[in-house]
Formats: structure tokens, sequence, C-alpha cells
């Protein structure tokens, strides 16, 4: 039976080089945000909102045409302790 994950980790690469981790409780959650404020405005330079999920209220903002890619890792939380 596979597991659920506890989390998502998405990683944002962007053209500037540096690299930026936000984390959504569901994938649906963050489907929700990429198809509803990022896909529309993908090739804009004003900024759009990226949720914090650890920090309520708190956002980071991006411009989308920065984006260059994606990554989302699922999190697993278990009784084995990682570095």
């Amino acid at each position: 039976m596979p597991r659920k994950p506890d989390e998502y980790a998405v990683h944002l690469f962007l053209s500037s080089g540096h690299r930026e981790e936000v984390r959504f409780g569901q994938i649906q959650d963050f489907q929700k945000w990429y198809s509803g404020e990022l896909v529309p405005k993908f090739d804009s330079d004003e900024f759009i909102n990226v949720p914090i999920k650890n920090i309520q209220g708190e956002y980071m903002v991006v411009r989308p045409s920065s984006i260059m890619a994606i990554r989302v890792e699922p999190i697993f939380f278990g009784s084995v302790e990682r570095d």
C-alpha cells in the first residue's frame, strides 16, 4: 500500500540562479495555486504571491517570467530522523 505524503516541498528555480522552497499541505493546494496564479501569468513581469505554508499570512512574491523550473517533492514524516 503506497504511503501518502505529509506535505509537498515545491522548489522554484529562478533565472537569477536562486532557488526558493515553499511547502504545501496537499498537492491540490499546489495545483490550485499553479493553475490559478502562475499559469495565467507565465510570461508576466508583474509580481504574483507565493503562499508560505508554515508562516500564516506571509507571502513571497515572484515574477512568473523569472521561474525557469519547478520541482515538486513529496515529504514523508516518519520515525527516522533525517538531516
